[in-house]
């Protein structure tokens, strides 16, 4: 289910540029409806984010290499990296194996699932997202194992509390076109938990996201993300900088952590990569597309940094 492209945010914004492209793939919705004693392990989730909110009642989360945290009615946690944890009505109420357990298939997209003693009950809207573009990818991956938002009470603006309280809603009753009404708000309030992150954590202050930060350095990475296919080289994105060729070379590696033009061909077959998973042009087309003047030198490229040649990819 695909959000629309929306214009991309003001010149000056290339933070911004990375969170307008945090575009979500929803891979799966449940809705948990869970009485107490209850507990939900779920494995390692590879390549994808999860995102928790609790519409009803309370649970405990507990992800792994950190401390468990009750999650009260209004509350949204995200696991960004597909961490193993597990979701329970009390800290050591045992937990089973997610993929051990019934549910309801309501649709390829979303399930509900019916678990637990018959005590307390808890629901819960659990998604399993993919992140589908590089500059969200490298934004995703900063991220730290788990962000929590307290909404409900704490919103003082009340459109996130409105927000959640809609999901509840379109999850409770699965009206038609629900599931794109789900993912539509999932994308808001992902963007949201991780814009509160970046606001307010030392370590939203580092590497790549510092590089966007920066006045110059980042002036130098969205012409890159902009127009990755220009025959870009130091000198001409040291003159986007606004910097010396040396002064801006230095920079970029100490901020990003690599140089200038290994994050640009980094960035180019990223966007390669990716494109070649969802459409049919030629793999000459596709090396114009993203800056290779021949198919072969792009496929020598593209070789060299995955370990397989683009044609294999598709």
């Amino acid at each position: 289910m695909d959000t629309p492209r929306m214009p991309l945010p003001p010149a000056g914004d290339p933070l911004g540029e990375a969170l307008h492209l945090l575009h979500l793939t929803g891979t799966l919705y449940c809705r948990a409806e869970c009485t107490a004693p209850w507990g939900v392990a779920i494995p390692r989730l590879d390549g994808v984010m999860t995102l928790q909110v609790v519409t009803a009642g309370e649970a405990w989360l507990d992800v792994d290499g950190e401390p468990p945290r009750l999650l009260r009615q209004g509350s949204m946690s995200l696991v960004p990296h597909g961490t193993p944890h597990r979701l329970r009505s009390s800290p050591d109420a045992r937990a089973d194996p997610l993929f051990d357990l019934p549910v309801e298939k309501v649709s390829e997209r979303y399930e509900i699932l019916r678990h637990g003693g018959g005590g307390a009950r808890t629901h819960i809207t659990y998604g399993v997202m993919e992140v589908d573009h590089v500059a969200a990818r490298r934004l995703v991956g900063q991220l730290p194992t788990v962000l929590h938002l307290d909404a409900w009470e704490a919103d003082d603006a009340g459109w996130l509390s409105s927000t959640l309280r809609f999901i509840a809603r379109e999850a409770a009753e699965l009206r038609p076109g629900g599931e794109t009404m789900i993912t539509r708000l999932a994308d808001i309030l992902v963007i949201q938990a991780i814009r509160t992150w970046l606001d307010s954590a030392p370590d939203a202050r580092q590497g790549w996201l510092a590089a966007l930060r920066d006045d110059q350095v980042g002036r130098a990475l969205r012409s890159i993300h902009r127009a990755p296919a220009r025959d870009w080289s130091v000198q001409s994105l040291a003159r986007e900088a606004g910097m010396s060729r040396s002064a801006f070379s230095a920079r970029f590696t100490d901020l990003v952590g690599e140089p200038a033009m290994r994050y640009l061909t980094e960035w180019r077959l990223q966007l390669a990569r990716a494109h070649l998973n969802r459409s049919a042009e030629p793999l000459s087309a596709v090396a114009r597309r993203f800056g290779y003047a021949s198919e072969a030198a792009f496929s020598r490229a593209f070789k060299r940094e995955f370990g397989v040649s683009p044609g294999s990819v598709r």
